[in-house]
């Protein structure tokens, strides 16, 4: 017993040191990185870590492609449309679309393209606060590929409308839309070209901006944006290529075109489309040739439709029968060589210059009468629609 004694008190003396020591042994502490105590020590290993010391500015580059989704994407909206259809058994069919526009002042006027929402019973638009409101289409224009929704509310953010004459191949453009479904996305490009293009009615859009920022479907009728954020056109189709995305190739209807249509398709619910009232044959250097006319190029009126704009101011159609091959034509009318100065010379040019007025607008029209050379005034008259 005696034996044991010393054991047992060395066992108590060893104990009481362990639980003395291990009370006093240091727990697990913060490291310092390189910028802040992000680093533990576990007892097993250090694991450190860098973390930035700051948000960092943005570069010049960057700051425009932040102020201007920023200035721009209040305005922006994404526009769903449905229609009804009949299948070969005469069922109805439900069809959906969607696009995009944007909102061009406070009374909730918004523009889009005429294909987003084209034969639509039923519209509706998201804001950008996620807010659904249906939509009613007020103007509608097949020709420039534009309509005008109205929706109901207050406080909204109009878009700034800026000028499409001053782009040059280039110059940075924005595009923001609903890709796909993916509301609020931006891509960026330049102006590639400025060219004439067939829209998807078949019908020409003058001017049309070509861009190599990403449009995809879903984009239509949206905006097109300048280094400012200014609207300068209105993104309405791509080349494929065969494939339903983006080839690098989108063009936008210049935003002038859409100025100078909106009070009409506001107002009238349709584009007061200016006419001369004339039915002419373009003319080549050939034609000119063999017809002995004054000039080599422009529009030859062979017929003045009665009480048109032409018939007024006293403009002279053809008397003269003719054949072109196979095709009646009429001789002896009035040369169309120029209006208000800008030369004429085929069918698409007299288009181009009718699309710059409206009905009512006063032209002087440049005619060849026989040799003699004279400038007529006259009152657009309104295109007869079908």
């Amino acid at each position: 017993m005696r034996t044991l004694r010393p054991l047992l008190l060395a066992l108590i003396i060893a104990g009481a040191f362990y639980l003395y020591t291990s009370s006093r042994r240091p727990q697990p502490q913060p490291t310092t990185g390189s910028s802040g105590p992000l680093s533990w020590f576990n007892g097993d290993k250090n694991i450190s870590l860098t973390e930035a010391a700051g948000p960092e500015n943005l570069d010049p580059e960057e700051a425009i492609n932040v102020n201007v989704y920023k200035k721009a994407i209040p305005s922006v909206v994404n526009i769903k449309s449905r229609a009804v259809s009949y299948n070969f058994f005469y069922g109805l069919v439900p069809e959906e679309g969607q696009g995009t526009g944007f909102i061009l002042d406070k009374e909730g006027h918004v523009l889009t393209n005429y294909h987003v929402v084209a034969n639509a019973q039923k519209v509706e638009v998201t804001l950008h606060n996620r807010k659904t409101v249906p939509a009613e289409v007020v103007g509608a224009d097949r020709h420039f590929d534009l309509a005008v929704l109205k929706i109901s509310g207050t406080d909204f953010s109009p878009v700034t409308l800026g000028d499409s004459r001053t782009l040059q191949v280039g110059m940075k453009v924005f595009a923001i839309g609903n890709p796909f479904g993916l509301s609020g996305t931006m891509t960026r490009g330049i102006v590639s070209s400025i060219r004439s293009v067939r829209g998807p009615s078949g019908d020409s859009i003058d001017e049309a901006i070509q861009t190599d920022a990403a449009i995809n479907p879903g984009n239509s009728g949206g905006p097109l944006l300048n280094s400012r954020g200014e609207v300068v056109g209105i993104n309405s189709m791509i080349f494929t290529g065969g494939a339903e995305q983006s080839a690098g190739i989108g063009f936008a209807i210049p935003i002038n075109t859409a100025k100078a249509v909106l009070n009409d398709l506001v107002n009238y619910g349709r584009v007061r489309r200016p006419s001369l009232g004339i039915a002419g044959l373009p003319i080549g250097p050939e034609l000119a040739d063999q017809m002995g006319l004054a000039a080599d190029y422009g529009v030859l009126i062979m017929q003045v439709t009665p009480g048109s704009a032409a018939e007024r101011s006293g403009l002279h159609g053809g008397n003269q029968r003719a054949m072109l091959g196979n095709t009646p034509i009429m001789l002896g009318g009035d040369l169309i060589v120029a209006i208000d100065g800008d030369n004429v010379e085929d069918m698409q040019d007299l288009s181009n210059a009718l699309t710059k007025h409206k009905a009512g607008d006063t032209v002087t029209v440049t005619v060849y009468r026989g040799k003699k050379k004279i400038d007529v005034r006259l009152t657009l008259g309104e295109a007869r629609t079908a």
